[in-house]
């Protein structure tokens, strides 16, 4: 069966990078009363729990008075918060350092390389996500609601006790449990904002205790308490998480009568101004900057083609895996639970302890891997959930519609794939490509665990120009990496639409 062999790469993956972590890391590694790994798996949890509970209290009002106000620009307001979800972390955090930093805009409001940097960071990517799952509930609440509780003369907070918060509260769940599990596994934003003793999680310890220390069995000890974590961070995720995404397109709602008072106009529009306050003044100073300073020389020019020949190929090799396994899903049930499960199992096991599990066995053997399939594979397990997720829908709908046709026509194969499935699934699929390639070219896990100074694509470039203290040339480096980023956006957005 087609499915089997894709299924048998992924599991073959996983275990390569889970084996030697949890061999290694119990023989050698694991010492629970460790003072270091206390301490980094407390930050660990503290930041994710502090982003968290800052990133939905911002998301609520905002979510709230987006629903309920018609203005100019809400629209683009809308649009601009899926911004964070395309552009790469390294883009983000150059900006929150033009903004905040020594030097930056607003320097000396507070000292942005430690924790407050770190939740600043996670603020702005994470409340725009929660918000836009809010706004998709709010948006489904049917029109004949809102007209029945302006007949019966509901206040705002009998509005907010009985229709709003209802709604609210189905999301809340899923949007606290995602936003904790990217926190959790913060990479670029730890390891750029932080970093230090005082300031690093479970993620960055192991980097640096691989790539700095060269300790093997502490870094396995490392993994094995963040693999723990994240295996219960991940059972709950599945759990409460729902189905929302917040990629996930959205009708304007519909017309309500509530928040007419002047009271509740002054909040709801100073929840989004504090919301764009947070979202627009680092997308502005990568923009202005990286305008004024952007160059592309010969290191530039050798990154971006490394970053889009590893994003094309991790998209196209994510494509390839999930595409017999949507396949098979959507005609066997007992493949349905089989296929979500090994696709989700890259997620279960977060790109620091997979990195530290090839590390070892390639460093222990005498196997001779190339970096660049090492991080083409990582990008690939790290984007198949989001792949699956989008294609698995659209393939058992069309295997609904077209199956029995197809059987009584003797059209089957590769045959089928031109002639019906790809005209039909163009638009899953062109999205599909978009998640993989994005989370491929804004990636800076794999690249920093397996690259070198022949081998770098544009997020390893930008955190190199940070560190030398070249913001400015970051900047022109990070705005080359963004247009790239939303080039294939739009390409992909374009492709997907066609007839």
């Amino acid at each position: 069966m087609a499915a089997i062999l894709p299924a048998a790469i992924i599991i073959a993956l996983v275990l390569a990078g889970f084996l030697p972590v949890f061999l290694i890391g119990l023989k050698e590694g694991l010492a629970p009363a460790d003072p270091y790994l206390l301490h980094v798996a407390g930050f660990t949890l503290l930041q994710a729990g502090l982003s968290t509970v800052l990133s939905l209290a911002l998301a609520v009002p905002v979510a709230r008075a987006l629903a309920r106000r018609r203005f100019r620009g809400r629209g683009f307001i809308i649009r601009l918060m899926a911004l964070p979800l395309a552009l790469p972390a390294i883009v983000t955090v150059l900006g929150i350092v033009e903004i905040y930093g020594t030097r930056g805009w607003l320097g000396g409001l507070f000292d942005v390389y430690g924790l407050q940097g770190i939740l600043l960071a996670h603020v702005f990517f994470n409340f725009p996500i929660a918000t836009r799952m809010m706004l998709i509930r709010l948006a489904a609440v049917p029109p004949e609601s809102w007209r029945l509780s302006a007949q019966l003369g509901f206040g705002d907070r009998h509005v907010w006790s009985r229709i709003e918060w209802p709604q609210i509260r189905v999301a809340l769940p899923g949007a606290a449990t995602l936003i904790f599990l990217l926190c959790a596994a913060s990479f670029t934003v730890v390891l750029t904002l932080g970093g230090g003793p005082k300031a690093t999680t479970l993620e960055v310890a192991i980097y640096q205790a691989l790539r700095f220390d060269f300790d093997p069995p502490r870094a396995a000890g490392l993994a094995i308490v963040q693999l723990a974590i994240f295996a219960v961070l991940a059972l709950l995720a599945h759990r409460v998480g729902g189905g929302i995404s917040a990629w996930q397109s959205f009708r304007s709602g519909a017309v309500r009568y509530d928040g007419s008072s002047h009271l509740a106009r002054f909040g709801d529009f100073l929840a989004i101004g504090i919301g764009a306050a947070v979202l627009v003044p680092p997308i502005a100073a990568v923009l202005s900057s990286g305008i004024a300073h952007l160059g592309f020389g010969a290191d530039v020019a050798m990154a971006t083609i490394t970053s889009l020949g590893i994003g094309v190929c991790s998209a196209a090799v994510s494509m390839i895996i999930c595409w017999p396994l949507a396949q098979a899903a959507a005609r066997r049930r007992c493949w349905s639970r089989l296929a979500a499960l090994s696709v989700v199992a890259g997620l279960i096991l977060p790109p620091a302890v997979l990195a530290t599990g090839w590390f070892l066995l390639l460093t222990r053997s005498s196997l001779a891997i190339p970096a660049p399939v090492l991080v083409i594979a990582m990008s690939m397990l790290m984007a198949l959930p989001f792949v699956y997720n989008t294609l698995a829908a659209a393939v058992a709908e069309s295997a609904l519609q077209h199956d029995r046709l197809c059987a009584s026509l003797g059209i089957s194969g590769l045959d089928r794939f031109v002639r019906v499935d790809l005209p039909s699934l163009r638009r899953p699929l062109g999205v599909a490509f978009l998640m993989a390639a994005i989370v491929s070219l804004g990636d800076l896990t794999a690249i920093m665990f397996f690259g070198s100074q022949d081998f770098m694509t544009l997020p390893a470039l930008i955190y190199r120009q940070m560190g030398s203290y070249r913001i400015e040339t970051a900047a022109g480096t990070a705005l080359i990496l963004a247009l790239f980023t939303m080039a294939l956006v739009m390409l992909a957005e374009r492709w997907g639409a066609e007839r």
